[in-house]
């Protein structure tokens, strides 16, 4: 079983706080790193479409790239395709970090816009190996700019694959977590170039600056019993724990069942919770480090003009990876690259750029935009949140609970998502 298998079934096997009264709004899970772990119990979630109609998209974005063999399976940058039978709005949905074309909360958004009326296109996130490999042309993933614009070329290449097969009277953007500001630059790009002339760019949990952001996330290894050096007897005791106690469950999958069983034994601790968040960003931001050291040959990770075979094992240069901070990876690879391109460049100007700030007057000048987030969100400050309210006034929508993203399924938020972008039908 791989490591990330291993990771997604220790994540969805943690505490379940309990349940909080509220008349105002249902969600029910008041912990912020537990919300953003379990997400929405099912019985919570509107009733969707279990199947619609999808389409596979390959597409050719970087046509003369050579991928290197030892992505022998990547064959085109994915996206998918829900599609209608008669004209409707399509709606672009951009991944959050480390997520393909495929994560559950793309496929949940897509299935209720879908029901909704909607055309919809999914997009992984430039983090994703997939995405660095066919679309990245710099291969250097962590500029919003840069990144933005090979999201945006992206897009209109999947248009140009399935514009002659639907009808479509507008275009809107969406995206969650770095996915969210990665679309904010994105509809910047698009308001000097008219490609898409987007009508509505909805923004679900965004950072306001990735570095600030990234440095909570990071911080909560620190929360790991003994430190992040223990990150591997951390993780070992965790899977130990999880195995022992599935074992003795009469359980033949992964439910929400199994879920309160887990919650009821009281085996993680809050601090454990935390802990686990940090180490599945480490995993992550290790799967977009390789990709990127190979696509480049920077010699990062893997030595200089070492060509990896498809049958070559792969775990040490993984092992490595997983211990490169986001710190080590800002000041010893992002940085330098982009400031060996823009000459002068400092960092503190380079971090300042990683941020919604860097486009604020278009933020808040544009009327297009909605925000939809969570009160303890912990990737958020209080004054990052405050920031968010200041600059989407009147188009800004903060939860009083959820975490980060878990409560993205529940349905008030879906019928949320779902209203911004009905609304913009009925406007002149």
């Amino acid at each position: 079983m791989c490591l990330r298998l291993l990771v997604i079934l220790i994540l969805v096997c943690l505490p379940l706080p309990g349940h909080a009264a509220d008349p105002e709004y249902g969600y029910p899970i008041t912990g912020s790193y537990e919300a953003t772990i379990l997400g929405t119990p099912p019985a919570l979630m509107p009733e969707l479409p279990a199947r619609i109609p999808l389409r596979q998209l390959v597409l050719k974005v970087l046509p003369d790239r050579k991928t290197p063999a030892v992505f022998f399976y990547n064959d085109g940058l994915r996206c998918t395709l829900a599609y209608q039978k008669k004209k409707a709005p399509l709606v672009f949905l951009i991944a959050g970090a480390g997520s393909n074309d495929r994560s559950f909360k793309l496929m949940t958004m897509m299935r209720a816009l879908y029901a909704a009326g909607f055309h919809v296109i999914t997009l992984p996130s430039t983090t994703h190996a997939n995405f660095i490999i066919s679309a990245s042309r710099g291969g250097v993933p962590g500029d919003l700019t840069e990144d933005a614009a090979d999201m945006y070329r992206a897009m209109q290449i999947a248009w140009e694959k399935v514009s002659g097969d639907i009808e479509v009277s507008d275009f809107y953007l969406g995206g969650y977590s770095l996915g969210a500001a990665q679309a904010a630059f994105v509809a910047k790009l698009d308001e000097e170039s008219r490609v898409f002339n987007f009508k509505k760019v909805l923004l679900i949990n965004p950072p306001v600056s990735l570095y600030s952001s990234v440095t909570r996330i990071e911080e909560m290894l620190k929360q790991i019993p003994g430190g992040p050096k223990k990150q591997g007897v951390f993780f070992n005791r965790m899977l130990s724990r999880f195995s022992e106690f599935y074992s003795y469950g009469n359980y033949v999958a992964i439910n929400d069942d199994f879920l309160y069983a887990i919650y009821q034994e009281k085996l993680f601790s809050r601090e454990e919770t935390a802990g686990l968040i940090g180490l599945t960003f480490r995993i992550n931001l290790a799967g977009m480090i390789f990709a990127s050291d190979v696509i480049t040959n920077s010699g990062y990770v893997v030595p200089k003009n070492r060509v990896l075979k498809p049958d070559d094992s792969l775990s040490d240069y993984f092992l490595v990876s997983t211990h490169l901070s986001f710190y080590e990876y800002l000041n010893e690879y992002l940085y330098p690259y982009f400031a060996k391109q823009q000459p002068g460049l400092t960092k503190e100007a380079f971090i300042e750029s990683l941020s919604l700030k860097s486009i604020e007057g278009y933020l808040k000048s544009s009327g297009k935009f909605g925000v939809m987030t969570n009160e303890n969100d912990f990737i958020l400050t209080k004054a990052e949140l405050d920031y968010l309210r200041v600059v989407f006034e009147g188009r800004i929508t903060v939860y009083p609970r959820g975490g980060h993203l878990g409560n993205l399924e529940y349905r008030d938020n879906l019928a949320r998502l779902v209203g911004f972008f009905k609304e913009a039908e009925v406007q002149p």
